[in-house]
């Protein structure tokens, strides 16, 4: 079963340019970055902000590094810094990072619940991630950032803000991948989120959305969204 899911995951990462792929252009505006939790983006215009989490599995974030170059498509991941996929893929996504279409942001380094930890221990996972980021990605993604789950207070909120990171960043869609789920119900999960202005959360874990990458791009295109990384539209 093993082999079959690394096969499958192979494949979506050798496999031909996305079929209806457009290369996007980048917003020329910015605005401040907002203080305080964010879950969509402002205004009334056409982008898409598509943040992809965690990155438990390489193959799969080698997946979604080679979706960006066959596309064109542009993204947020929030990285937890401990899943060894982000270092085995420095060298392939780093030219992405520094030509700004791929933004790595912080999402702690191990994951856990910020509500179950000290303030600590809440800042320790920051910090380290934060210097995992700046070291291999050559910048700490201030000011976003995701706290796992979604579960911040008032605390974790200030402890993330001392640190930098003044933009608690959750979502307003999904793609649906927190679980095992078939291509059909990702898809259709995107196709209720992808609209304008939505902030878009999925997941670099499990396989199944390596196969869904066709129809994601030609959803993209068939809606004339813009896709945008949180760089892309806050200064």
């Amino acid at each position: 079963m093993l082999a079959a899911i690394a096969a499958g995951v192979i494949a979506a990462v050798t496999r031909p340019p996305v079929a209806g792929a457009v290369r996007l252009t980048v917003p020329l505006a910015r605005v401040p970055a907002p203080v305080g939790v964010l879950t969509r983006l402002p205004g009334d215009g056409t982008q898409l902000a598509l943040t992809v989490d965690d990155g438990v599995s390489s193959a799969v974030v080698a997946a979604f590094g080679q979706f960006c170059r066959d596309t064109g498509t542009r993204l947020t991941f929030f990285v937890n810094g401990v899943n060894a996929s982000w270092s085995e893929n420095a060298a392939a996504l780093r030219p992405m990072v520094d030509s700004g279409q791929i933004q790595m942001a912080n999402h702690t380094w191990s994951h856990p619940y910020l509500n179950r930890i000290s303030l600590t221990a809440v800042r320790d996972q920051i910090q380290r991630n934060a210097d995992f980021l700046r070291n291999t990605y050559g910048g700490d993604g201030t000011p976003c950032f995701r706290p796992p789950y979604g579960v911040h207070n008032a605390d974790t909120d200030r402890v993330a803000a001392h640190l930098g990171y003044t933009t608690v960043t959750l979502w307003s869609g999904t793609v649906g991948d927190s679980l095992p789920e078939t291509e059909a119900n990702l898809v259709a999960s995107a196709t209720r989120s992808f609209s304008p202005q939505q902030i878009v959360l999925a997941h670099a874990n499990l396989p199944t959305i390596t196969h869904c990458y066709n129809q994601l791009s030609q959803l993209i295109a068939a809606r004339n969204l813009q896709s945008v990384t949180l760089n892309d539209v806050f200064a």
